[in-house]
């Protein structure tokens, strides 16, 4: 009997919050006669056993960032990961956002103030912002985010505190996110997959539901849609799988982040989502065998 073909999806060994979703993918990968094994980047793997590697929810990388580069880059030396090596690092700090501002898409406003920078806090006064959100380059889910005024004392120290550790981006809170929530569009090899909308608790404006926010259908408009797919042609390879977050300012679509690493892809929020991721990976595992 012949044996199955098998690929390895890619989580974390230290969780912030339970994957909700892998379960969803791997049930979708069994139906196409595909085995997958959920398995952390940091522990010890023959990665070249599996013709597939695909980084899916390593929720503890951020906090292991040089070790986790140079995980993606060994394993792209010995089998086909996916996300690439080249998109996961140009992903793994927010930076890249300067670069597509620069390059003329939507994007948030943001003050970049790189790690131990003098003065933060006369930079950040010097943007005239009055409500603002603090947060490091490099994190996920919103942690070590603070939404403040601008001018509180508690703002500033905060702003000096990340610093002393690393880059820091400060943006004008905007707030639509507490009235309407924040998009996301989801693409799998490059085409639009489902959408969904996420909106904060009460009081807060942290969209994760580790916070309280609860997630809801979405029908994306044709500025969204736009702009989404503006912004996955910046990335600097092609992308098996990615999330476009979205925020209405200035009574337009613009870019909050795009998710090219570990997002949540929200796989069980349509009958047809994590078929559709799945139907991709089985590509890609055809391409990896047909290279051998």
């Amino acid at each position: 009997m012949p044996h199955l073909p098998r690929m390895a999806l890619v989580t974390g060994a230290a969780m912030a919050k339970p994957d909700p979703e892998t379960h969803l993918l791997v049930t979708a990968l069994a139906r196409r006669g595909i085995v997958a094994d959920v398995l952390p980047w940091n522990s010890e793997q023959d990665w070249a056993a599996y013709p597939l590697v695909v980084v899916r929810t390593p929720w503890d990388y951020f906090r292991h960032l040089e070790a986790f580069l140079a995980w993606a880059e060994r394993t792209s030396a010995l089998t086909r990961l996916i996300n690439p090596a080249t998109v996961i690092a140009w992903n793994s700090h927010k930076g890249y956002l300067r670069e597509l501002a620069a390059d003329g898409v939507a994007v948030v406003p943001t003050l970049w103030i790189e790690r131990a920078a003098a003065a933060p806090g006369e930079r950040l006064a010097a943007q005239g912002w009055d409500e603002v959100v603090v947060k490091p380059a490099v994190s996920i889910g919103a942690i070590g985010a603070l939404r403040a005024r601008a001018d509180d004392p508690a703002c500033l120290a905060h702003l000096e505190n990340l610093v002393a550790e690393g880059d820091v981006m400060v943006q004008p809170f905007v707030r639509s996110i507490a009235e309407a929530g924040e998009v996301s569009l989801i693409y799998f090899g490059g085409v639009f997959s489902h959408a969904i909308c996420k909106r904060p608790a009460a009081g807060d404006y942290r969209v994760q539901d580790m916070y309280g926010g609860t997630v809801h259908a979405h029908a994306p408009t044709v500025a969204e849609r736009t702009l989404a797919e503006a912004v996955l042609q910046h990335a600097p390879a092609a992308t098996s799988y990615a999330r476009v977050d979205l925020v209405s300012h200035e009574g337009r679509p613009v870019l909050m982040e795009l998710e090219a690493i570990e997002p949540e892809l929200f796989l069980g929020a349509t009958p047809d989502a994590a078929a559709n991721f799945a139907a991709e990976l089985a590509h890609q595992l055809e391409v990896a065998q047909a290279r051998g």
